[in-house]
């Protein structure tokens, strides 16, 4: 009868889930046509061709997916070519960032001596840097660089302060009972840590995806969302400044949901200790 009634209780909660999650696609639907409606009208009352209405630029958005651009690259590579470049930055933030946040996290002695130099790097902006990258670096190493920036330090300090908040509990028991260092840091710290070090690299991809305009600014290519934005503000093409702008943000929210939906496949634990 227990068994039966947790069932009946975790269907229900289920179901509440279920509706819950349709509510909260119907009010997304609503705001986005509410958005597109203020668009349209703002637009209308303005006349103005530096405020173009949501139909030039999605007339824009076809164009540069079936035409391309003014020099006749396509949409899509411009997709491909930013995210190869953003993959590449964020991929060496995580190579680098987790392993040395964990370390330091482990040994604050480690931090503590080199806090000198972390520091006042972790302040300056990706765009200072762009000087420095245009003389030193070449090709596709200098887009990476500028994003490997912006996206090393939300990870890198994230893995380092969710070291730090580990319970000393869960770290002290096992250590009472003879576990090796090695033991507690693989079976206890380690999965600990975990869901902040996700949530820091969510950070670190939206930080990524702020630096793609900077790292584009560069010069030298001719392919990329950032370096189509920026021919056609010489052409002061609004609408298609525009799609790219959209297109940024689309692709960003994409990568964040794909991110939380692996965060809650793989911390399942996380909802059920909450429930």
């Amino acid at each position: 009868m227990e068994i039966s009634g947790f069932h009946r209780i975790r269907g229900k909660m289920e179901k509440n889930t279920g509706m819950e999650k349709t509510k909260t696609v119907g009010y997304n639907v609503l705001s986005l046509f509410g958005f597109l409606f203020v668009w349209t009208f703002v637009s209308w009352l303005m006349q103005s061709p530096f405020f173009p209405s949501p139909w030039l630029v999605f007339k824009a958005f076809i164009d540069l997916l079936i035409e391309g651009d003014i020099e006749d690259v396509k949409l899509g590579m411009h997709v491909v070519q930013s995210l190869l470049r953003i993959f590449g930055g964020f991929g060496a933030a995580c190579l680098l960032g987790i392993p040395l946040g964990l370390l330091m996290g482990l040994y604050p002695r480690v931090y503590d001596s080199t806090k000198a130099i972390i520091e006042p790097v972790r302040f300056i902006p990706p765009v200072a840097w762009i000087p420095l990258v245009i003389v030193l670096l070449i090709g596709f190493s200098r887009f990476v660089f500028v994003i490997w920036l912006g996206a090393f330090f939300p990870i890198f300090i994230g893995t380092l302060l969710s070291v730090r908040g580990v319970n000393p509990l869960h770290v002290d028991v096992p250590k009472s009972f003879g576990a090796s260092r090695m033991y507690i840091v693989r079976k206890i710290i380690i999965p600990s840590v975990l869901p902040d070090i996700f949530t820091s690299m969510r950070v670190g991809l939206g930080i990524a995806w702020e630096c793609i305009m900077a790292a584009e600014m560069i010069g030298g290519e001719r392919v990329g969302i950032g370096i189509m934005i920026l021919k056609y503000a010489q052409l002061i093409r609004m609408e298609v400044i525009i799609v790219g702008i959209v297109i940024i943000g689309l692709i960003g929210f994409c990568l964040n949901e794909i991110f939380i939906l692996v965060e809650k496949r793989v911390f399942r634990w996380k909802e059920i200790v909450s429930i």
